[in-house]
């Protein structure tokens, strides 16, 4: 493991690229002043770039927590358990960029990553996923893009979760965009398995021989973790349907 850099050795750092922009700035004929206003204008698309994901996220989250209060109301019961949401980082952007060949601009990357701002919604049972998906998708202002459905096709690890890709109006100072949102909506058990198949499958200096029985294992896992999800939707069915006697 590397050793952090003293305070000494960051102002030294510091000072070399205050001295290197100083010296650029003085070949250029730009005054200080001069240079950070152009520092501000490259740098202005790329934050608008992410805000406009932020926003994105704003609208569908606001959107469940409207859908969550309703049902409570209706139904008696919040089918949200929880909402996480992030805008994927500025190196996270870049890796996939490079890595489905994509053309370095900003125009190209909205074009062509669906999945900048993504929304993990979890759920307290199968059906309430079902029913918030349909919900959200019905509304005039939501464009489906894509779906896919790995609760009833799972994937060969184990996966469960339903994504959606959709395309939310934002409406900013001059103008409404569309911002595409991807939406992953599952149980708990399958965002508890899904959490620890993550920090395990990346796992460094894993052999190829322990890889592979701990992807059976980890199936396994999946398969006893959809099953409870299956009991638990049935007991909540003789209690909705004893309670409607």
């Amino acid at each position: 493991m590397k050793n952090e850099p003293t305070e000494e050795q960051l102002e030294e750092s510091a000072g070399k690229v205050a001295q290197q922009i100083v010296k650029f700035t003085s070949e250029m004929n730009l005054n200080a002043e001069a240079f950070l206003d152009l520092i501000q204008d490259s740098f202005a698309p790329i934050e608008q770039f992410f805000a406009n994901y932020t926003c994105a996220i704003m609208e569908v989250e606001t959107k469940f927590k409207v859908l969550n209060e309703q049902f409570s109301l209706k139904y008696d019961g919040n089918p949200i358990e929880s909402i996480h949401s992030r805008v994927k980082d500025y190196d996270s952007i870049i890796r996939k960029v490079v890595r489905k060949k994509i053309p370095r601009n900003l125009k190209s990357i909205e074009e062509n990553i669906n999945d900048i701002a993504g929304i993990r919604v979890v759920c307290s049972f199968v059906d309430d996923i079902y029913r918030l998906a349909d919900c959200l998708l019905s509304q005039d202002d939501i464009i489906l893009l894509s779906k896919k459905d790995y609760i009833k096709n799972p994937k060969p690890t184990g996966y469960r979760s339903l994504h959606l890709i959709i395309s939310v109006p934002i409406f900013l100072e001059n103008e409404k965009k569309y911002v595409k949102v991807e939406v992953q909506l599952r149980t708990i058990a399958m965002d508890f398995w899904a959490s620890l198949e993550h920090k395990m499958r990346y796992k460094k200096n894993i052999s190829p021989d322990l890889l592979e029985k701990l992807s059976h294992e980890l199936s396994d896992c999946a398969e006893v973790s959809a099953s409870l999800d299956s009991r638990m939707q049935n007991v909540r069915n003789l209690i909705l349907s004893d309670s409607k006697q």
